[in-house]
Parts: C-alpha cells; structure tokens; sequence
C-alpha cells in the first residue's frame, strides 16, 4: 500500500477566543507576524487569523469574539494537543525567563533536555507552549533530525538513559566522517606517483 508522504507541517490551526487575544499573544508576546485574516470558510462567525512562526510556515487562530478566554490547562486527554514547541535561538532563549517574568507570565523556568532546553508556559487558553533551543548546529548538508538519529543509536548502543552532549558530539563526528573524504583516508584516490 503506497503512503501518503508528508513532506513537513503544513500549518496548526487552534481554537482561540477574541480576534484580540490572538494578536496580544502570537504576535505581541511570541513576535509572529499576523499575515492576514479571513473569515472561517467552514463557519461564518468566525475569523481566520493567520500568524508566521518563523520557518514561512503558519499557525492559524479560529477566533470568535463571543468566546473569552478561560484561564485553565486544556485537555491532556488521548488524542488532545499536549503542547505546541517552538524553535528559538540560543541568545532568544537566554533572554527568555527575563522576560517572561516582565511580562508577568508564569513558566516552568529552565529545563534541561539532554540535546536542547526547554522553557514551558500557557497562552491565554491554557494551551501549553514550550520555547525550545538546541544545544548543537547540525554539520553542513545534516538536519537535527539526522543529528539525534544516530546520537539516539548511540545512546541505546552505550546503554545510556537519554540522549546527553556526548552522544551528539560523538554522532556530528560520525556524521562528518561518513561523508566527506580526507587525504589521509582510504577512501581519497591514491596516488598515481
């Protein structure tokens, strides 16, 4: 049977409250641009926000202005939305708990991840949201993708309980070794002298 490829998220769409409370939020205190609006083609009393996390990709809000935000955690209940993550950059992340705290915006603080750091904090509706920085760069022509594959096949071959800077130093050396040649390799045509 032929599958259906996925070739990257597309965008997320959320249930939101008040046209306002999305724009405070996504673009006020996460810096998404707000790209435009519509209404919601499948329900004519709502609006279609449409925010950019970044990557061109989009995050899209149903907004209502009848709904108000209710302040409690959303459902973690089986098939529910546990969080939504977003990439952010080492220096972005460092300024993170400070201004959260400016803001008045209670979060978990730091958290450590092994392979990256993690801050968690609720938008309006209680959706948890995790800002999430990596602690490596993927050598050239890699994805972090590729990068925590093979540290993740190292940590189970050394019997470790999670993936640790180790495994990631050790997995970017594999990586960069396995494809490119050096002089002083086999690989590199002998010479002919």
């Amino acid at each position: 049977m032929q599958k259906l490829q996925a070739q990257g998220v597309h965008h997320i769409t959320l249930v939101g409250a008040g046209r306002q409370t999305s724009i405070d939020f996504w673009e006020g205190v996460l810096g998404m641009p707000f790209i435009f609006e519509q209404p919601n083609l499948d329900k004519a009393s709502e609006s279609h926000l449409y925010f950019d996390p970044g990557d061109g990709r989009l995050i899209t809000i149903f907004t209502d202005e009848s709904r108000t935000p209710q302040k409690r955690r959303t459902p973690t209940d089986p098939g529910c939305v546990h969080h939504i993550a977003f990439s952010v950059s080492r220096v972005t992340f460092l300024q993170a708990v400070s201004r959260l705290d400016e803001r008045g915006i209670k979060h978990s603080g730091v958290k450590d991840r092994g392979f990256m750091d993690s801050i968690y904090f609720e938008d309006p509706l209680g959706l948890l949201i995790e800002l999430a920085s990596y602690r490596f760069e993927p050598p050239a022509g890699f994805t972090h993708a590729e990068v925590l594959m093979r540290a993740h096949r190292l940590r189970v071959a050394r019997g470790d309980y999670n993936i640790a800077e180790a495994h990631l130093a050790d997995a970017i050396q594999a990586l960069v070794e396995s494809s490119r040649a050096t002089l002083s390799d086999d690989r590199a045509p002998k010479n002919p002298y």
